[in-house]
């Protein structure tokens, strides 16, 4: 269509020169294409309706308004217009249909999922493998109006006394809890809530009791962020009220919110990264500025619990590591006087003793009479955390109760995306390549990084890492927040040029290539932030990621669908249509990436790195963002990928169970450099590996389950043996028994 429309486009033009005998000076005004480029905005940038609205819209006021009339229309009236519609007309027009179509399915008595109507959970419902539902399905008003009044003003006591979090009237309805504190602090009621028309929450109802610790889990996409927003007043609900403190703040804006004490820890980093962080700490009290005794003690308070913000208080937040830019998140926090902090995903990508740390100052928070409100995968931590837990599966709130009985309720704590991988055979245990090859043999080098180094402004990120790779098998690497990791990804494939070093894929060099080229000749890359197509579904995504393996890549023959063209098309949608099932992506098979959850966008970035087919897969933290019964289940999908395609994996990870239990080797990376390197065992034991990275807290490192033994579980291959004098190098031969040395 792109290529079509620019010929006519080009014909078009070459019919006017001729037609008018030549160009004239100011035949193309550049404030037509302004004017077009307006009319589009104004219409909806989505929407060729709202296009052709917006176009209406210009002409009509052009023609029928003048002076002060148009200058509102196209200036005042223009902002106006999008702020209260940021899709333009074509927003307000599918909006209206919406509506108009609910309320026929409402007179038919209809149940449409695509018009976002509530799924009622029954018992049993939870087992199906897609999370959808067996019961029916009750009306939803998804456009009700909040409830009137001034965003403070106090809300009868009707209203929050007594709130069910699930029907009563069903005695053997799941998760029925009883009844919610009969004051809570917190009260959100009857919420819905979606991002543009995608809704994601359905009739929540929450509540939070004063000087409780409430862990708030659920599978991916579940809505547990959007209710956070809801609360902290970041996203209006399409209906029902938020109560804070006696007072309905449903219309209160976020200032307004943060005033009366409630305040939302945004996940992944909430730091102004230009600022150093004395300024980060300086502007967090902008509330309480005033109040210079309350500002002296709360930063000596703050440098108390995170004496590290202490020593770098004139860096830029941008040069901390993922887990202090958490720690100055958090201290930002204390300067606000909260009542009640809502946590979104505090271990997100940090290393255990950075979460150890983590864990101990919310404690120290909770113990000091906060509320806290804590949005968590790892079921275990939050469990250490909370006494009561609050579980949400597709927008709805299916358990809420104390935390002892949400870890013995499998049909909610389960794999909805994973769990049914593989699930017709478990798991070979493949033959190690060493074992094939014979003992005296060397196994085939799948992937060899040699003296690697890059530097930033003087400051090592990795210093000369050496790694070695055979078919087959899984290395692991661990390392605190700031070791050089995700760096060495970048070097090995790609997207940062090395200082020195070489990179062979085997044993071709792939120094000079490009991260395309390094893609093509098989070398797989999963990013830690999930980098996908924000504008193209599920399936489309899919489809793109199969672009190594296309058959017929001919473009005309694709344009005009002959030859083989149908039969390669149709084998790359019998693939994407295995790869949705296999992945439990069914039901955002047409969603676009950009309306997916932060764990579904793992999900189908882990289908992305399957439909590659690499030879070498480097993975970057796999389980980030994902549900713990997720992670659980993706060791084995892993493990079962790696039988049936004989691939290498390499993997950085901060859950140590997972990692440690299908690594054949782990690597800890400190300061960019290796420290110990060996079976995952010997590694975990090393003193400096258990000083630098996983500190001596449990409860942070077990962030998914282990074995019956209390401890992870063993690897599933033998480690690859050290090379004798004749064979490649290994980057640390002596420490198979358990020696962690600096690493070659």
């Amino acid at each position: 269509a792109f290529a079509f429309s620019g010929a006519l486009a080009g014909v078009a033009g070459g019919l006017y020169v001729v037609g008018l005998r030549g160009v004239p000076f100011s035949g193309f005004n550049p404030l037509a294409s302004l004017q077009v480029f307006t009319m589009v905005v104004i219409g909806g940038l989505g929407s060729l309706p709202g296009a052709l609205l917006g176009a209406m819209y210009v002409e009509g006021v052009q023609a029928y308004l003048r002076g002060g009339a148009q200058l509102f229309a196209t200036g005042t009236g223009l902002l106006g217009l999008l702020m209260m519609a940021p899709g333009g007309l074509g927003e307000v027009v599918y909006g209206l249909r919406d509506r108009a179509l609910r309320a026929l399915a409402r007179a038919k008595g209809l149940s449409v999922p695509s018009l976002a109507e509530t799924a009622a959970f029954e018992p049993g419902a939870g087992t199906d493998p897609d999370g959808a539902a067996d019961g029916a399905e009750p009306d939803v008003t998804a456009d009700g109006d909040p409830v009137e009044g001034h965003p403070l003003e106090a809300a009868s006591p009707s209203a929050v006394d007594t709130i069910a979090l699930a029907d009563d009237s069903r005695p053997d309805a799941p998760g029925v809890p009883g009844q919610l504190p009969a004051a809570p602090l917190l009260t959100c009621t009857d919420i819905d809530a979606a991002y543009g028309q995608v809704q994601v929450l359905f009739g929540v109802d929450l509540a939070v009791a004063e000087g409780e610790v409430l862990a708030l889990l659920g599978t991916n996409g579940a809505g547990k962020s959007t209710i956070l927003r809801v609360a902290a007043g970041l996203l209006r609900p399409s209906s029902g009220r938020v109560v804070f403190d006696g007072a309905d703040v449903t219309k209160a804006d976020p200032v307004q919110r943060v005033k009366a004490g409630l305040v939302c820890v945004p996940g992944g980093r909430g730091v102004f990264a230009s600022l150093t962080v004395a300024e980060n700490l300086r502007l967090a009290g902008w509330l309480t500025r005033r109040d210079r005794a309350f500002m002296d003690e709360t930063t000596r308070r703050v440098l108390e619990l995170f004496p590290v913000l202490g020593e770098r208080l004139s860096a830029k937040a941008s040069s901390l590591s993922g887990g202090e830019q958490q720690m100055l998140t958090l201290a930002q926090v204390l300067f606000c006087r909260p009542r009640l902090i809502m946590i979104d995903e505090l271990s997100l990508g940090l290393a255990p003793s950075v979460v150890s740390t983590l864990l101990d100052v919310v404690r120290a928070i909770a113990e000091s009479g906060t509320t806290v409100v804590l949005v968590e995968q790892s079921v275990n931590l939050a469990t250490s955390l909370a006494e009561r837990a609050a579980f949400m599966e597709r927008g709805q709130v299916r358990f809420a109760g104390p935390t002892a009985e949400l870890t013995e309720r499998p049909d909610l704590l389960r794999s909805v995306f994973l769990g049914q991988v593989g699930a017709d055979r478990p798991p070979r245990r493949p033959r190690a390549e060493h074992e094939a090859a014979g003992a005296d043999e060397v196994p085939t080098a799948a992937l060899e990084v040699a003296g690697m180094a890059k530097a930033y402004g003087g400051v090592s990120a990795v210093s000369g890492v050496d790694l070695y790779l055979t078919q087959g098998e899984i290395l692991g690497i661990i390392g605190s927040n700031g070791a050089g990791k995700t760096t060495l990804f970048d070097l090995c494939s790609g997207f940062t040029v090395a200082d020195a070093g070489r990179i062979y894929l085997a044993g071709e060099d792939l120094i000079d290539l490009d991260p395309a080229g390094r893609a093509e000749r098989g070398l797989g890359r999963m990013f830690q932030d999930a980098r996908l197509f924000p504008s193209l579904t599920v399936a489309e995504t899919l489809a793109v990621a199969l672009e190594r393996h296309v058959e017929v890549r001919e473009p005309v023959a694709c344009a005009l669908r002959i030859g083989a063209v149908v039969d390669s098309e149709t084998a790359v949608a019998e693939r994407v249509d295995e790869l949705i099932e296999s992945m439990g992506l069914s039901r955002y098979r047409d969603a676009f990436v950009s309306e997916l959850s932060t764990g579904t966008r793992r999900v189908v970035e882990l289908a992305c790195a399957l439909a590659h087919e690499p030879s070498v897969l480097l993975l970057d933290e796999p389980s980030s963002g994902i549900a713990q019964r997720e992670t659980e289940a993706l060791g084995e999908l892993l493990l079962q990928v790696r039988e049936q395609t004989g691939a290498a994996f390499v993997i950085i990870e901060h859950d140590v169970p997972l990692v440690s239990s299908i690594s054949d080797r782990l690597v800890c990376m400190h300061l960019g450099g290796i420290i110990a390197a060996g079976e995952p065992g010997a590694v975990l034991s090393d003193p400096g590996v258990i000083s630098s990275y996983l500190g001596d807290s449990p409860e942070s490192i077990a962030r998914s389950g282990l074995s019956a033994g209390g401890q992870a579980r063993p690897p599933r291959r033998p480690a690859r043996p050290a090379a004798g004098p004749e064979g490649r190098p290994d980057e640390l031969a002596g420490t198979q028994s358990g020696g962690g040395g600096p690493g070659s």
